[in-house]
């Protein structure tokens, strides 16, 4: 294998610390990018990675040309060939990682080192494209650190150190840039789509869907990802009330129910008490606003749909906040139209014939009692024999029939689909709401917390005089579902450590800042900036504005680190320094350096003073004048034992 390197640029090659660093810097790009990349991949550029560093520490070279354009060409198909394209956020950090690793066959000069730092740099911002969370962006932050060791390695008349030592300044040099760096993000113009205009990911959590059938919502609880944060107005609602109402499911084919295209004008609705709120919706792509079961009016830029959906203008890419105020106790749509009451009572055929025939015989029983109908089907979820969990046992073509009457296991998405269509089967307008119900209430944060794994479905039914009556089956089985929320309610089907009631609660806490860091850093848009300026005294927060303040500020900083490095200028000499730190050791011992004289008769004078470190004084003197006089340069290595012996010296007191 390393006959198939070749010797290249002998005259100037970069040293083995400084390549050492450079491969730390990939190394870091790649473990930070590990998570969102095929792990074949990550596995196979490590690989590449790994035989690299040790085939240049044998023997320096670069890598031939007829073995780098294979493997170039062979990164592109094989990113191709699993993402289907280059473009979009998996392909093209994908593409970037390997880039970069491949970059380093061929990096033997400062020249190429820097070019792929550079590049490392690039590739490691673009892991904030998969993850723009607090724990993330410092991750990546700190992943520049061998990226800057790597260029301070660069520099030239440096001594050698270990490599730990090499990251010391490079924190000072990321600290020093802090300052800077938060100006930067105050002024620098707001903008009102992402920089890079990056496509979304193709995998992208969505959450809820406009669709479901019994099992698709085992994934969405046990993801423990925030979906929502609400702040009230007024006092927290029970938990009974804690219904977000996302999708309503007229269409049922069977096997799924299908939420239907929904109008501009809301059905009636009467309510006497209305509660006002605020939600802050994590991305999601998908355009459906959840809102506290019914919101009576949309937010800006949003609609309120025929059923009292709310949709959005355009899918929510971004985090998203949105005010809404809902009906607490109403009569929603207390007239039925004939066109709606078909649909609500709409069953495909040859579906199910032991719950239509159940059905018939409630019907034959109670004629047009609504009422017992709905408490009969409940009371046989309770009394039957019936149970609540995430794994239930997966079910045929007549599902209802299968669930009913065989498994009896399962979750909300069971129990609403089989009580809808119990309903609908015995002549009860009836339909399917998905969205979310419970939540954590967060009192450092006063705000309740949302979790993907709080998605629910529920029933509505419309009842004579009452309208629709939201019916939540799932509680009959299991009431812990409402009154506690999921926790208590998946816990029966979770294992391992999300299981750990300590553990959630901890994330539920730690969730304040995330909070912050969503609202504040994330979600730092032209209106917040214009609010944070607007007290400094900085009204129009136009772009021309915002750059002039930024150049300004840059000049500024510019100009204090050059006062600071001319401050510095006169220590940039080691030896010098080292000399006047081996003076103000002798003058704290009562020895102090007359300003006309040479270190020669300094020290010579000192070792007078001090007859007891007689010896050491002369050895300094000694090594001092050679590395001073004897060279163009002092040698690396007599200079590092120079510096150590003055840090090694210890002077007495003179004795008078």
């Amino acid at each position: 294998m390393i006959g198939l390197f070749r010797r290249s640029h002998p005259e100037a090659p970069l040293d083995a610390r400084t390549f050492d660093l450079l491969c730390l810097s990939a190394g870091v790009v790649l473990i930070l990018h590990a998570m969102h990349l095929p792990i074949w991949l990550v596995a196979a550029l490590a690989a590449v990675l790994a035989l690299r560093w040790w085939q240049r520490r044998r023997r320096p070279g670069k890598a031939p040309v007829y073995l780098k354009l294979p493997l170039v060409a062979l990164l592109a198909a094989t990113v191709i060939f699993h993402y289907g394209n280059i473009f979009g956020r998996e392909p093209g950090s994908a593409l970037a990682v390997g880039l970069l690793v491949l970059k380093l066959l061929e990096t033997e000069t400062p020249r190429d080192a820097k070019v792929a730092v550079a590049f490392a740099c690039f590739t490691l911002m673009a892991a904030l494209l998969a993850d723009q969370g607090m724990v993330a962006t410092f991750v990546v932050t700190l992943g520049l650190l061998p990226a800057i060791a790597t260029l301070r390695a660069l520099q030239p008349a440096r001594l050698p150190t270990t490599l730990p030592r090499e990251m010391l300044p490079a924190i000072g040099l990321l600290a020093a840039a802090l300052p800077l760096s938060l100006l930067a993000f105050v002024l620098v113009p707001r903008l009102d789509s992402p920089l890079w205009g990056a496509p979304p990911s193709a995998q992208a959590r969505t959450g809820l869907s406009d669709r479901m059938s019994p099992g698709d919502f085992v994934d969405l609880l046990t993801d423990d990802h925030p979906a929502l944060r609400a702040s009230f107005d007024g006092g927290l609602p029970p938990p009974e009330q804690r219904y977000f109402r996302a999708y309503v499911m007229w269409q049922y084919d069977g096997r799924r129910w299908t939420s239907l295209p929904t109008g501009r004008q809301p059905v009636p609705v009467d309510y006497q008490d209305s509660i006002g709120y605020r939600i802050s919706l994590e991305p999601t792509n998908q355009r459906i606003l959840p809102a506290l079961d019914v919101p009576l009016e949309a937010p800006p830029k949003a609609i309120l749909g025929t059923d009292h959906e709310l949709t959005s203008a355009k899918p929510v890419q971004d985090p998203l906040t949105y005010e809404v105020r809902s009906a607490v106790r109403y009569r929603l749509q207390p007239e039925l139209d004939e066109i709606s009451r078909r649909r609500a009572l709409q069953l495909p055929a040859g579906f199910n014939p032991r719950t239509l025939a159940l059905a018939a015989q409630w019907r034959q029983t109670f004629g047009d009692r609504s009422e017992s109908i709905m408490k009969t089907a409940l009371s046989m979820f309770h009394d039957g024999g019936f149970s609540y969990t995430l794994a239930p046992a997966p079910l045929g073509r007549d599902a209802v029939d299968d669930f009913l009457f065989s498994t009896h296991e399962g979750f909300c998405e069971h129990y609403a689909s089989a009580f809808t269509v119990l309903m609908r089967a015995a002549g009860v307008p009836a339909r399917v709401v998905t969205g979310y119900q419970g939540g954590y209430w967060n009192k450092l944060g006063q705000y309740l917390l949302v979790r993907q794994s709080d998605a629910h479905a529920w029933s509505e039914v419309w009842l004579a005089g009452r309208g629709w009556v939201r019916v939540d089956p799932t509680a009959a089985v299991r009431p812990e579902r409402v009154s506690l929320g999921a926790a208590a309610a998946a816990s029966a089907g979770q294992s391992g450590w999300q299981g750990l009631s300590w553990l959630r609660d901890l994330r539920n806490r730690w969730d304040v800042v995330n909070r912050w860091w969503s609202e504040g850093v994330i979600g730092f848009d032209a209106l917040r900036q214009r609010g944070l300026l607007t007290p400094f005294g900085v009204r129009n927060t136009d772009t021309f504005t915002l750059s002039a303040l930024l150049a300004a500020s840059s000049v500024a900083f510019a100009l204090l680190g050059l006062a600071w490095a001319l401050w510095r200028r006169r220590d940039e000499d080691p030896l010098r320094a080292a000399m006047r730190a081996l003076e103000r050791k002798l003058a704290g011992a009562g020895v102090a350096r007359r300003s006309s004289e040479g270190p020669q008769h300094y020290l010579q004078r000192a070792a007078r003073a001090l007859p007891g470190q007689r010896a050491q004084l002369d050895q300094l003197m000694r090594s001092y004048l050679d590395l001073r006089y004897a060279h163009d340069s002092p040698p690396p290595e007599p200079l590092r034992r120079f510096r150590r012996a003055v840090r090694d010296f210890r002077p007495r007191h003179v004795v008078k």
